[in-house]
């Protein structure tokens, strides 16, 4: 029961109900299923659907930059916050971010007799199938879907104890009453909306996207249990009314972009092709699903009966101050799987809000660049899913060329400019807020991903072709971007450390802020210095040109050193003016501990004490501008500190404030509990979920190329457990197994397509310096 989540409550958010469903996808199409006995709804989407997504011509205001860099020395930072900003809306600059766009409801209505009893609805992670079950009047009613890897559709199967089962069912546009977003919800409503069905078992949608394209599905319905009479069909008004025996299998293909009549004879071929046994196919979904999800296994010591539990009485539980360890390891299996579920080779990135956004116009529902990206997928590389980190590299090298226009057209250099912002199709700058145009630090980021996965997995081809030339275009824009100080340094402006404001300005509210613009935010010159260092430990690895190499050491020698506040707290900003501000759910200026690799207890004490001091000044300090992420994010801080109680009380944190009954996470509390900012509205968003399982991963293993250290920040509740199937920078495969009440610590190393020379360390033991062999299993006691 470890990897099965139970509930006996079904989705209830009021104007909401898509964000408490169960969710199934393959990476490309999902669907999330609300649980109700007599008028279910299972929301469909793909994830190439969006819509009131409106790209311009980017007009050239890089004149602008030296008067906001003369207004920032001149201390005028109000003045130069807006010019860049308003130049845009000058120039009649108006592009529009847009939102993913439900497809469908596929609507299924049961009858009641004395009303429901027994209700429990689960997901099966292992296996990505979602079970509703109850009781009426004696009879056993229950309903199974899932959503196929193998054959890229919705399978779902209906079942009744009776000897005959009535039902009806149907396609429809996304229902209105199931939206709560603050934002202009109706502004992008599609159009066109066709609902046919026949008594042959078929139904056939469609609508048409702002975009002047069809979008739709084809289901088909068919008997698949006739002991006593045949299967009748009637079709009245786009709705099938089904009269079978026991049970009725109901099979779904989407498309999008299309001609809905084209698409509609095209699916129902493909249909009438398909396998017809729920079964039969359930288990070719499984086999490539569970290759993903096994390959990585928890046991944190959570007892059976806990996970026994349903979901609700699991969170009850943590509400009296500690999640049990049943809810720990659920949370990370939940992550793992959201992450498989959403994120495929080929497919598009896993956004803010997941690949099952119920809103018209979603909340925060794009590519988040300056943390939530990041942080969705943080996970892949140490969990053994390095293939569901490709859509990441596909989607940022298509978008190249827009990358280049905006650096070129915002600030007049060379290379790209990634905005924090972004949305399919276009990667032009389309969030032109002041504080967004101004962080210069998501190429940098998004690139530590690129050279963690050639570090994970070896892969030189890789390196050559896609991250080397990918962090070449981000060092160029740095090269051409920063300008010296009067010591030889560069410096950062405009800066910004990601929605953040110096103390000086801040008003007294984590979410509101008065002025972000600054100069030399610390993050600028971690990202810059990662990025160099990269190239360079990379370009001596393919044979890079000599003067490229020496052109990158010198640019890192010019990058200034941290600074220390008078609290013994790393600086977020090196400069004077800018004095710090813990009351922040951002940790940016934590960069160089984690997620970067530049600080370590080993590497340098004194900038590793002073970084502990800056989180530990977060949330005690700033405990009330916390959000779901930022709590997932300081469990990982605290995990490359070595404070395994300390990161395990942030996840006890997030439990009690932004955990939903379904288990996805929250942006922030939303009934002023005191954890974390206070907002009226509390967006989903899975970036949380995905970094508790990293936060997880990164307690039990962390590694350097060359070095690695054994469960560096366990708790002391987790004094007995195992996990299998990590992966290690370098490419080694690692398993742990412990009881610390039995002096017991032991790990199984194994090199995957190389030999080479790593050094180990156990807690509280000396180093030990090992060689493996590629494909040759060591194992090794502390």
């Amino acid at each position: 029961m470890m990897n099965t989540l139970l509930l006996k409550y079904p989705a209830s958010w009021w104007k909401g109900q898509w964000r408490e469903a169960l969710p199934s996808g393959n990476g490309t199409i999902a669907a999330a299923v609300y649980g109700a006995v007599q008028d279910e709804t299972i929301l469909l989407t793909h994830e190439k659907l969006w819509h009131g997504v409106v790209t311009e011509q980017l007009p050239d205001i890089s004149d602008r930059l030296d008067k906001v860099r003369n207004l920032l020395d001149e201390k005028a930072f109000f003045e130069a916050d807006r010019v860049m900003a308003d130049a845009l809306k000058e120039s009649g600059y108006a592009p529009q971010i847009g939102t993913p766009l439900p497809l469908a409801d596929l609507k299924v209505r049961t009858p009641v007799n004395s009303g429901f009893q027994n209700y429990r609805r689960d997901l099966n992670m292992e296996t990505g199938e979602v079970s509703v079950s109850w009781k009426d009047a004696g009879t056993d009613y229950s309903r199974r879907l899932f959503v196929s890897r193998t054959d890229n559709m919705v399978v779902m199967e209906i079942c009744s104890s009776a000897s005959v089962m009535d039902f009806q069912i149907t396609l429809e546009r996304h229902t209105f009453r199931d939206i709560s977003s603050p934002n202009d919800t109706f502004r992008h409503v599609p159009l066109n909306i066709t609902t046919e069905a026949d008594a042959a078992g078929w139904i056939r949608y469609a609508g048409r996207n702002d975009d002047g394209t069809d979008f739709g599905a084809v289901a088909r319905v068919i008997p698949t249990s006739q002991e006593n009479s045949p299967a009748g069909f009637k079709a009245v008004e786009g709705r099938l009314h089904v009269n079978s025996s026991r049970s009725a299998l109901v099979l779904v293909k989407l498309f999008v972009r299309g001609e809905r009549e084209a698409a509609w004879a095209s699916l129902k071929q493909e249909l009438h092709e398909q396998d017809v046994d729920y079964e039969t196919l359930l288990a070719r979904h499984t086999e490539e699903h569970r290759t993903l999800f096994d390959r990585l296994t928890l046991d944190l010591g959570g007892s059976e009966a806990d996970h026994q539990l349903s979901n609700e009485e699991l969170l009850l539980d943590a509400y009296q101050g500690t999640a049990s360890t049943a809810l720990v390891e659920k949370m990370w299996a939940f992550g793992r799987y959201l992450l498989i579920s959403s994120s495929r080779p080929g497919s598009l990135p896993c956004p803010l809000m997941g690949k099952w956004c119920g809103e018209y116009h979603g909340f925060w529902a794009f590519h988040m660049a300056n943390e939530n990206l990041q942080m969705i997928y943080w996970q892949a590389l140490s969990g053994n899913l390095t293939e569901t980190a490709l859509p990441v590299f596909d989607y940022f090298d298509k978008k190249l060329g827009d990358f280049r226009e905006n650096a070129r057209k915002l600030f007049g250099c060379r290379g790209i400019y990634v905005p924090c912002v972004t949305t399919p199709p276009s990667g032009l700058l389309k969030d032109i807020q002041p504080h967004t145009i101004h962080w210069t630090g998501a190429a940098a980021w998004v690139g530590q991903l690129y050279f963690d996965y050639f570090r994970y997995t070896g892969d030189l081809d890789f390196l050559r072709e896609r991250a080397m030339p990918f962090l070449r275009e981000t060092a160029s824009f740095y090269d051409d971007f920063f300008t010296l100080d009067e010591e030889g340094f560069f410096k950062s402006s405009p800066s910004n450390s990601p929605e953040n404001t110096p103390g000086n300005f801040y008003e007294g509210s984590g979410m509101g802020s008065r002025m972000e613009t600054t100069i030399n935010a610390t993050m600028d010159f971690a990202l810059a210095k990662e990025v160099l260092t990269h190239l360079v430990e990379g370009g001596k690895l393919i044979g890079s040109d000599q003067d490229e190499l020496k052109k990158w050491e010198e640019m890192i020698q010019k990058i200034p050193p941290y600074q220390v506040n008078d609290d013994g707290a790393v600086m977020e900003w090196m400069h004077p003016y800018f004095p710090d501000n813990y009351h922040h759910r951002h940790q940016s200026h934590i960069y160089p501990l984690f997620p970067g690799l530049e600080v370590n207890s080993r590497s340098d004490l004194r900038l590793f004490e002073a970084f502990k001091t800056a989180i530990q000044k977060r949330l005690e300090i700033g405990i009330s501008e916390q959000t779901g992420w930022s709590l997932a994010h300081m469990t990982n801080v605290y995990a490359r500190l070595k404070e395994g109680d300390q990161a395990l009380e942030c996840l006890n944190l997030l439990a009690r404030s932004c955990v939903m009954n379904n288990l996805y996470t929250t942006h922030n509390d939303w009934r002023s509990m005191g954890i974390g900012v206070e907002m009226e509205w509390a967006p989903y968003q899975i970036d949380a979920n995905m970094g508790w399982t990293a936060a997880i991963q990164e307690m039990l293993l962390f590694s350097l190329p060359g070095r690695m250290e054994i469960l560096p920040a366990l708790p002391k509740a987790w004094s007995k457990g195992s996990i299998k199937g990590l992966l290690a920078r370098g490419g080694i495969e690692v398993s742990i197994r412990w009881d610390i009440d039995e002096d017991l610590i032991e790990a199984e190393l194994l090199s995957l397509g190389k030999d080479q020379e790593i050094e180990l360390g156990f807690p509280e033991s000396p180093s030990r310096f090992l060689h493996l062999e590629n494909g040759v299993k060591q194992v090794l006691r502390r």
